[in-house]
């Protein structure tokens, strides 16, 4: 079952079309297509006013009506930003404007979630609207509205004493850990400047907002968050990872420059794998990153990981010659130190076919002179 001619004039937006169909005995004004849209819901998806407002002039029209996804035409509405189709319909006493659809959605979360702040506006002004409902993932407004980085939903809903701040989804992110994840530094500012908003609140991973920002690259977001006395810079996750760890693992120069300078962080952290931050560096080729923590006398350049890889094994095998030769440099490490399976970094780089790092792993032969 396609659309009806009615469904394609309301869609389309033709007034005349639809008062002519709508004068015939034999058209239903109310009739669903295939997705369970009426003329109603397809004219209010498309912010036609007009044939809105002809449509809900009929009695036999169900302007609260839901298609297929358990959207009504409010939903569309809200959902496009269509302010004045979405007060139209709030003046029914028989529209819902706190419906949920299939996935637990109301009208307001797809307003927040698009960023429509007039129609966030119009539908918080109504006391049967609950502006901290969450979806079936635990998304609120306030997490949608953040990550679509509507700081005016964001505003509004803050400004709510019906709102908690701090409520978290499915995966345990909290507002602001959404706030850092997404980069939204004026966002992250709101947050904390209320006194119900736990700024080191770990998701269910263990990652906090603080190791949110060091994952992104989000330097004012990173020293906004290193501001506060509750946040712990050295956190891990479930995983042992730090923020600094993952900040060197992506060669974010200016993170680990930040973290470095505090007392409560450690540069020589191992993850569950025994991987530390030198490690994730030398792996990755960060030269910057790996000459900063070769100055820090906590590190050390010859710790290996469960599998006995060093950091100078993984700039090996990866042909990262700039930081053999650093790590080389250094008389704790050896050059020869097999992993758990009897390889070196020579054997490995060999392997690969990384000539330069052979030379410069290679011991010179012996016993060689210049001929006569």
């Amino acid at each position: 079952m396609g659309k009806t001619p009615l469904a394609w004039a309301a869609e389309s937006g033709h007034e005349g079309v639809v008062r002519e169909l709508l004068g015939r005995d034999d058209i239903d004004p109310d009739k669903p297509g295939e997705d369970g849209q009426t003329p109603l819901s397809l004219a209010a998806c498309n912010g036609h006013e007009g044939v809105v407002k002809i449509l809900l002039g009929r009695d036999d029209v169900n302007p609260d009506k839901p298609g297929g996804d358990g959207q009504t035409p409010l939903f569309r509405a809200a959902c496009n930003g269509h302010e004045g189709v979405v007060k139209m319909l709030l003046g029914r006493d028989d529209v819902n404007p706190d419906k949920l659809d299939e996935y637990d959605q109301t009208p307001l979360l797809l307003a927040a979630c698009y960023g429509h702040e007039g129609v966030a506006k119009t539908l918080l002004g109504r006391a049967d609207v609950n502006p901290d409902r969450p979806n079936n993932d635990g998304q609120t407004p306030l997490l949608w509205a953040i990550w679509r980085g509507s700081e005016g939903v964001v505003k509004m809903l803050l400004e709510r004493d019906d709102i908690n701040p701090n409520k978290p989804n499915r995966d345990g992110q909290t507002p602001l850990s959404q706030a850092a994840w997404n980069r939204r530094e004026g966002i992250v500012k709101m947050l904390l400047q209320r006194d119900d908003v736990n700024p080191n609140e770990p998701d269910n991973c263990g990652q906090t907002p603080l190791w949110w920002a060091a994952y992104r690259g989000h330097e004012g977001i990173l020293k906004i968050l290193l501001e506060r006395d509750e946040v712990n810079p050295g956190k891990p996750d479930r995983d042992g990872q730090t923020p600094l760890s993952r900040a060197a693992w992506y060669g974010y120069e200016g993170i680990v420059k930040m973290l470095l300078q505090r007392d409560d962080v450690s540069p020589d952290e191992p993850d569950e794998r025994g991987r530390t931050p030198l490690w994730w560096a030398a792996d990755r080729g960060h030269e910057g990153i790996v000459k900063m923590l070769l100055g820090q006398d906590e590190v050390n350049p010859d710790k290996p990981d469960r599998d006995g890889h060093t950091p100078l094994f993984q700039a090996a095998c990866n042909g990262h010659e700039g930081i053999v030769k650093m790590l080389l440099g250094r008389n704790e490490v050896n050059s020869d130190k097999p992993d758990s399976l009897g390889r070196t970094p020579l054997w490995w780089a060999t392997e690969k076919g990384h000539t330069g790092v052979i030379a410069l792993l290679q011991p010179p032969a012996s016993g060689t002179h210049d001929p006569a």
